[in-house]
């Protein structure tokens, strides 16, 4: 497939995105998981006890929406939030853990898809522009 030489880029990360939701949505629809709360389990696996406030920072969303999405992973066994102090301490579950190891291998097959496009030079440079940009960005 063809671009033509002026598109945005906005428009062709968004398209990258989309389709790599709908490969996982595709490898993952006997979990039944939308694809917001991937990033909502793989954090809270990798960080093991996190708060709601710090999963809100550490994935640039709203505390509001990590609330309404931590509910839906708890409502499926996924998570567990246990209270500590003033907050909720969350953390995986066992069936959670099996879910963000599943969603983990699959993003590294995603990747395998975008380093066969690419050379292994030019994907650590993506890799690195993109993360400069984001964190410039953001």
């Amino acid at each position: 497939m063809a671009f033509d030489s002026d598109i945005p880029t906005s428009p062709l990360v968004s398209l990258l995105h989309r389709r790599q939701t709908a490969f996982l949505n595709d490898k993952l629809k006997d979990v039944n998981l939308s694809s917001g709360l991937y990033p909502l389990l793989i954090k809270t696996y990798k960080l093991e006890k996190v708060s709601q406030g710090e999963l809100a920072e550490a994935l640039h969303i709203n505390e509001s929406t990590v609330t309404r999405n931590l509910e839906k992973l708890e409502k499926k066994g996924l998570i567990q939030k246990t209270p500590e102090k003033r907050k909720k301490i969350i953390s995986v579950t066992s069936d959670g853990a099996k879910i963000a190891k599943k969603i983990m291998d699959y993003d590294d097959e995603w990747d395998e898809k975008i380093k066969n496009a690419i050379s292994n030079e030019d994907y650590n440079n993506f890799k690195n522009i993109l993360t400069k940009i984001c964190e410039d960005l953001i």
